[in-house]
């Protein structure tokens, strides 16, 4: 098997809030991370521990004050803002805690939605939004609103979307945090099942050392920096 190319290359990355003011904080001090095609790899730490600051980092939704980002062959940290929110829809799919689904607006819907933005004719989203939710186990709900849906069901729906434009990345922050165990086991499952028979890259962001160990490799997050393994932390 030949050599995987990079699709995340972090070095130097510094997050600043409030520069320049009499209160200003930097929460990231020097982040350094190599994630390669393919790989599933977690990233644990407490609350406060700057994990949250990194993920937004790593998907784009923040640039870094310092430091060079590289994602799946763009230099982030010289991009337009047009041609960041272009990199988000393309290349990361997000899944969060909260699901962040729409209300009032079907599972099938919600899954299309990623698929409009980057202009996908209708027909065809439709058709991959109710392959994506038969992979997730929620063909039989695509129909039902986010009201309708249990917290397990939610999540799955919230995977499938972060799949729908077939991105590089799997981004998922705490996407076990709002569920009960045994909900929390079927979830973590999926995003084995979409690593190892898909070869999807994911990145993990978790509190729960326990499922971090489940993934290829385990990163740790300690007051703004990143340790191999189980180092620094809790």
């Amino acid at each position: 098997m030949g050599e995987t190319r990079s699709l995340i290359e972090m070095r130097g990355i510094i997050k600043r809030f409030y520069v320049g003011q009499p209160h200003e904080l930097e929460i990231l001090h020097g982040i350094d991370l190599d994630v390669r095609e393919g790989e599933f790899v977690a990233i644990v730490g407490a609350s406060g521990s700057g994990k949250s600051t990194l993920m937004n980092v790593i998907g784009v939704l923040d640039r870094p004050t310092l430091g060079s980002y590289f994602l799946d062959g763009t230099v982030v940290e010289d991009a337009a803002d047009a041609e960041l929110s272009s990199i988000r829809n393309r290349k990361i799919g997000f899944v969060f805690q909260n699901f962040n689904l729409i209300s009032r607006t079907s599972a099938l819907k919600n899954v299309e939605l990623p698929m409009m933005y980057a202009g996908v004719p209708q027909r065809r989203r439709t058709e991959r939004a109710k392959e994506l939710l038969d992979m997730v186990g929620m063909a039989d709900r695509m129909n039902h609103q986010p009201s309708e849906l249990s917290g397990g069901q939610k999540q799955r729906v919230a995977i499938a979307r972060a799949m729908a434009n077939d991105p590089a990345i799997i981004l998922a922050d705490e996407p076990t945090g709002a569920l009960d165990s045994k909900t929390g086991r079927l979830v973590m499952d999926l995003f084995h099942q979409l690593n190892r028979e898909q070869g999807k890259t994911i990145v993990f962001i978790t509190h729960n050392g326990e499922l971090a160990a489940e993934t290829g490799r385990m990163l740790t997050m300690r007051d703004g920096l990143l340790y191999r393994g189980g180092e620094g932390g809790e």
